[in-house]
């Protein structure tokens, strides 16, 4: 058969400015093409396979896929016939044209939702195509349409860039070299984050593109993509071994990447001049480190007394102001190690006794589902300009970190100073009206002298100074908040931190607080990393953060776990197909269902191990009677043993079936059933093998002992001893023994065995799944 030829398509499209839906942010390769061209690839793939079909049987008959009794030796030649109507290539990937330079880049599909005639490009796109910012129209107004759509110009007056699409199916690429636009590029920063971005965004490698990297400290890594294997001008990177190489630009470069290097490597975490290493920690002994400007030292705490307060200490360094304090706890909803932008709890400013201190109360929802605690130390830099005489140099400073639980909230350290009440002083004691102090009487007049000439109140924080310190030519109030220090250091610091612009790096959001930052990275960011609970792999959110959708809200479900859980799974009780997100109440409704579910009826035979009506798949109780299977006899018992007790005989009074029972209970005690497993006590053979003495053997000597049991053949609620195969036999010693753990009823344990044989395991699963407790 000749192979299907390629998909053949392509489509001239306006490039639509960056929208400001957050769901419609791309990264990586990808594009976004509208529906009409989704609608257009399927009929060019249709026409392909028709092509493909016709060329290699153009003299065959017609086949119908569905006719059962079509001849089997037709069969192989029409089995593409079958897909004719096929699915587009997987992936789906694109050539870009830009019309205006002719830059071209490979690209790959996101989805199919922009406007008619508009395409959607991510940054690495736009760049490669040489499109400028200046050159696309205004931001998308709601309805995602430009105002400029209807003669096709930005808000310059000058054309809107256009570009030309082609469908092209690239080979999968074994090899690609990567040359680093700058020296100094470490392979340990940016390997595993360049195999996730490749992993995660990408579809398509471009050969003379750039790809861009961000570290995890928020450096940049850019890099030349030169050559493939196999060669040509683009691979695919998707379910493939890629083998990176990095290559120098040239000599020189690579003489001062390896200097930097060397550097970086005396000041490596672990050495004299580095930073310290991260470690697990406990609450019974603190820990003792150092670390230089703008590194994470990085501890974890796996365990603590979660019903008391705890508390987390930052003590020990030489400067209050070059390092701060952040904690987040590692739980399914929060994967990410705490940073300055990202953390939930964090200090930047210390205690009145110069720590840093994060208390964290047992109830705070922020704990629940933690599996341990990600604390973070970390060396201050800041984004701008160092102020004067702010230390932003390499020099490690030393801290001491603790971890303790007090045992009441009474032990936790207060955050401010205690005050005297006035009915603590004494009677002679009077307050000096400028620096307020307590001073004996006898000399308050020296005192508010001596104090007036030296000393000077703040008029708004009311600290008092010496005219001459430092500290108060340099004290200052912040003119947004309540704020103030007595320092430049710390003016820069707190305008760094609480106002200064700063933007999301994984959305639109904005903001001048860098704890407001972190806020919104650790809940609403769609760059969050959690642990989807569907596809167990730590991945983004997502999601819109201004307009999050009310099906999240409800469920409690991120955007990716809503499409992720989307999926369809079958239900392991009941075998119904369901979507996993619906999993858990769908089992909640089982359990309900268990909760209520009546008793089976079993046999009335006491060494039997059935129920009266059969036990079906998934739990069913009573299935042979609903399938017309039943017992059909009104003495209690299952089908199985009351079959030697049938005859076709009209016996309306039941005195016939009396005498039948009568006879068999004779023949048990008298002779024996000769089965070398059985144990009926009602059994000349099953005394014996259980050790039990012989009853009689004679009829005149068993009658009076079976009489009583003739007697309440009507009473089912009264067991009756019949002999039993082994197997049966054998379920309900299971049965006996499951119900005396005093989990499960006995005729729950019966049903279990007699749907899984006796297999302990399988039937303690089947009551697991479809039995009440006892309550």
């Amino acid at each position: 058969m000749a192979e299907q030829p390629g998909l053949k398509w392509s489509a001239s499209f306006r490039v639509a400015s960056q929208s400001a839906d957050p769901s419609k942010v791309l990264k990586g390769d990808k594009i976004i093409l509208p529906q009409s061209a989704l609608e257009q690839l399927l009929a060019a793939s249709t026409a392909s396979a028709s092509a493909s079909n016709s060329n290699s049987n153009s003299s065959s008959t017609a086949f119908d896929r569905y006719n059962p009794y079509a001849s089997s030796a037709a069969r192989p030649q029409h089995a593409f016939y079958a897909d004719s109507h096929q699915q587009l290539p997987n992936p789906l990937m694109f050539r870009l044209v830009n019309q205006a330079n002719g830059n071209v880049v490979h690209a790959g599909i996101r989805e199919f939702s922009a406007q008619e005639d508009e395409v959607l490009l991510s940054p690495y796109l736009i760049d490669a195509l040489g499109i400028s910012a200046g050159d696309l129209p205004a931001t998308s107004n709601p309805n995602g349409t430009s105002s400029d759509e209807a003669i096709d110009l930005d808000h310059d007056g000058a054309p809107t860039p256009r570009i030309t699409v082609h469908a092209k199916q690239l080979p999968k690429g074994s090899y690609v070299r990567l040359r680093p636009l700058e020296a100094g590029y470490n392979p340990d920063d940016w390997k595993s984050l360049l195999e996730r971005q490749l992993r995660e965004t990408f579809t398509t490698l471009t050969n003379g593109a750039l790809l861009t990297v961000r570290g995890v400290k928020g450096e940049i890594f850019r890099f030349l993509i030169d050559q493939f294997r196999p060669e040509g001008d683009g691979i695919c990177v998707v379910d493939t071994d890629l083998e990176v190489d990095i290559e120098a630009l040239n000599e020189e470069q690579a003489r001062e990447t390896m200097r930097q290097i060397m550097a970086s490597a005396q000041k490596a975490p672990g050495t004299a001049a580095g930073s310290s290493i991260g470690q697990e920690i406990n609450i019974w002994k603190p820990v003792d480190g150092q670390l230089i400007p703008g590194d994470y030292v990085d501890y974890e705490l796996p365990s603590w007394a979660r019903s008391r307060v705890l508390e987390v200490e930052l003590d020990g360094f030489d400067d209050e102001y070059a390092v701060d304090l952040f904690v987040s706890p590692k739980s399914p909803r929060q994967r990410g190690p705490p940073r300055a932008a990202e953390h939930v709890f964090g200090v930047f400013n210390s205690t009145h006794d110069g720590g840093k201190r994060i208390t964290i109360q047992p109830t705070n929802v922020e704990l629940e589902d933690a599996e341990s605690l990600l604390i973070s130390v970390h060396g201050y830099v800041p984004e701008s300009s160092p102020a004067p005489g702010l230390d932003v140099g390499t020099t490690p400073h030393p801290y001491r970190l603790r971890v303790r639980n007090a045992v009441t909230a009474d032990d936790v350290t207060p955050s401010s100073p205690m005050h005297l009440s006035t009915n603590d002083r004494s009677a002679d004691e009077e307050q000096c009206s400028n620096c307020h102090q307590w001073v004996p009487k006898r000399s308050i007049v020296l005192h508010e002298n001596f104090c007036r000439r030296n000393n000077v109140v703040c008029p708004q924080c009311r600290t008092v100074f010496q005219k001459s310190s430092d500290e108060w030519r340099e004290h200052w109030h912040c003119p947004y908040d309540d704020v103030y220090g007595s320092s430049e250091t710390t003016r820069a610091k707190h305008d760094d931190i609480f106002h200064t612009e700063r933007q999301c790096t994984e959305c639109p959001f904005t903001t001048n607080s860098l704890p407001d930052l972190a806020r919104h990275r650790t809940t609403l960011c769609p760059g969050k990393i959690i642990l989807c609970r569907f596809c167990h792999l730590e991945v983004p959110q997502e999601g819109d953060p201004f307009n999050p959708s009310a099906e999240a809200l409800v469920s409690g479900l991120t955007e990716h776990e809503l499409a992720d859980g989307a999926r369809t799974t079958d239900c392991h009780l009941c075998s119904k197909i369901i979507r996993l997100r619906d999993m858990s109440t769908h089992l909640k409704h089982h359990e309900l269902e268990k909760a209520h579910r009546p008793k089976p009826a079993v046999c009335r035979n006491a060494n039997c191990g059935r129920t009266l009506h059969g036990v079906g798949k998934n739990g069913a109780v009573g299935a042979g009677t609903q399938m017309g299977q039943g017992p059909g006899n009104d003495v209690g018992l299952c089908s199985l043993c009351f079959t030697p007790l049938y005859v076709s005989l009209h016996d309306p009074e039941g005195k016939a079936l009396r005498r039948r029972i009568e006879r068999r209970y004779l023949t048990q005690m008298m002779q024996g059933c000769g089965k070398k497993w059985c144990q009926n006590e009602w059994c000349k053979t099953g005394r014996a093998n259980t050790g039990l003495e012989a009853r009689g053997t004679t009829a005149q000597a068993v009658l009076p002992m079976i009489r009583p049991l003739v007697d309440t053949v009507k009473d089912t609620r009264i067991s009756m001893y019949f002999c039993v195969d082994e197997s049966n036999q054998r379920r309900r010693k299971l049965a006996e023994m499951l119900a005396g753990e005093g989990v499960w009823e006995l005729d729950w344990c019966i049903a279990a065995c007699e749907a899984e044989g006796a297999n302990l395991d399988k039937a303690r699963e089947w009551l697991t799944n479809w039995a009440p407790a006892r309550e």
